[in-house]
């Protein structure tokens, strides 16, 4: 009855809180939402023109909107939002950067004074063929844009590599250090041990290359196991290394495995700082993108470990932590929801 009874208008200068409003932004692979002061569609898209705070930013948040788009208004009528944007807003020809603004506008736009879908308008005119694989000629809905329009497809393994000499004497060294699974030594060079012989690679400082090549072979004789950068609790963790390129997977404060990575590229970094996983998805689908991201566990907003088809040795993900075919499922299986996951450089 209480909770009933606060619900009048409070008289003008009563110290009534201003209305808000949903802005989305992106933040690795996924939208992230920030409030802003507002009640109408054109408040919204005004804001989400103004792009993200300093200190959003410095969270990991951006927008792919491009800088300098001015509105020339919105209209709400019979559940559509008719949004004209200068030519700018649809001008580009990155695919995934021209799929990340359109989404940020719908997900801005919809539920604001009724809207249930988006039309996209340029300087008064109706777009066509702007947004590659999305019809922008009529309406959309945020059920367009969550919905997968690519099957979840497999990345392939690296080919078998060439023979190499004293190649089960070195998997053995490779798993004893953390780098390779017991059960894949088999005196094959295969896609498992080149993953190993780059992670261990990346760990030492050497060449990335997945060869097991004679500075390589050298280092691994001498290799000590690799130890975490921090101490934490008991039980299972893991710590990004941004210089490195490899997280490990830590368990009673033992590096249980490393792995290679790669994190996020310069424009779009991994925000450093302590998180935990939130939430294990098999099939995570990213609607800015429009991709698939396997075997995801996501620690920070849109930021997750997952399966990707393109891992190079250097950074150059969204802000997530990218992992290759090989190691993808097994860091799934060994992360739990609440996991530590600290995200850091060697130096700290």
């Amino acid at each position: 009855m209480l909770a009933a009874a606060l619900l009048f208008a409070l008289p003008a200068g009563s110290g009534a809180a201003a209305p808000t409003l949903k802005v989305w932004f992106l933040q690795g692979e996924q939208m992230v939402s920030v409030d802003r002061t507002g009640a109408t569609a054109a408040d919204a898209v005004a804001a989400l023109l103004a792009g993200p705070t300093a200190a959003e930013r410095g969270l990991g948040m951006r927008t792919y909107v491009p800088a300098g788009t001015t509105l020339n208004g919105v209209t709400v009528a019979n559940g559509v939002a008719r949004v004209d944007v200068g030519l700018k807003f649809v001008l580009g020809t990155d695919a995934e950067s021209l799929d990340a603004r359109l989404a940020q506008l719908v997900h801005t736009v919809s539920g604001v004074e009724g809207a249930k879908s988006v039309q996209l308008l340029a300087d008064g005119g109706t777009v066509y063929g702007m947004f590659p694989g999305i019809v922008t000629s009529r309406p959309i809905t945020l059920k367009y844009l969550e919905t997968p329009n690519v099957p979840a497809s497999q990345p392939a393994p690296p080919a078998p590599g060439a023979p190499v000499a004293g190649l089960l004497q070195a998997q053995r060294k490779l798993a004893a250090l953390g780098f390779l699974l017991p059960a894949d030594v088999d005196g094959q060079n295969g896609p498992q041990t080149q993953t190993a012989v780059l992670a261990f690679q990346k760990w030492e400082g050497l060449g990335r290359d997945g060869v097991l090549g004679s500075q390589t072979l050298a280092a691994l004789a001498n290799a000590q196991h690799p130890s975490p950068i921090t101490q934490g609790p008991p039980g299972k963790r893991a710590e990004v290394l941004l210089d490195r390129q490899v997280a490990l997977a830590i368990d009673d404060n033992k590096v249980v495995r490393v792995i290679p990575v790669s994190t996020g590229k310069p424009s779009t970094p991994t925000p450093p700082g302590n998180f935990k996983v939130y939430a294990k998805i098999p099939k995570w689908w990213s609607t800015p993108f429009r991709e698939w991201l396997l075997w995801a566990a996501p620690f920070n907003a849109g930021v997750a470990f997952h399966e990707f088809a393109e891992v190079p040795t250097y950074p150059a993900s969204h802000g997530c932590v990218r992992e290759m075919e090989t190691t993808a499922k097994w860091m799934y299986d060994f992360s739990a929801v609440g996991m530590p996951v600290k995200v850091m450089s060697t130096s700290r």
